[in-house]
């Protein structure tokens, strides 16, 4: 069992051990619950590959055109 000390300003650290365990990553949000008169529960969130594609979706890539195929259109046009 990892251990940690309570700072003046009520921080404490998570073990190496247990970060790499758990691979929690600066800047992650995490619930804090408690259990019991002395138990506590650290939860880290789910999380998402790409914040933004949850938001506004992926996009269907068009297929790609080479310039001279499109020159060649132009032209018949």
């Amino acid at each position: 069992m990892a251990r940690t000390k309570v700072t003046a300003k009520y921080q404490v650290t998570i073990p190496k051990a247990v970060r790499e365990k758990v691979e929690v990553r600066p800047g992650e949000v995490v619930s804090v619950e408690a259990l019991s008169g002395s138990e506590i529960l650290l939860k880290v969130f789910p999380r998402k590959a790409n914040p933004l594609s949850v938001l506004i979706g992926k996009r269907r890539r068009l297929p790609e055109i080479p310039v001279e195929e499109l020159e060649k259109r132009a032209e018949s046009r």
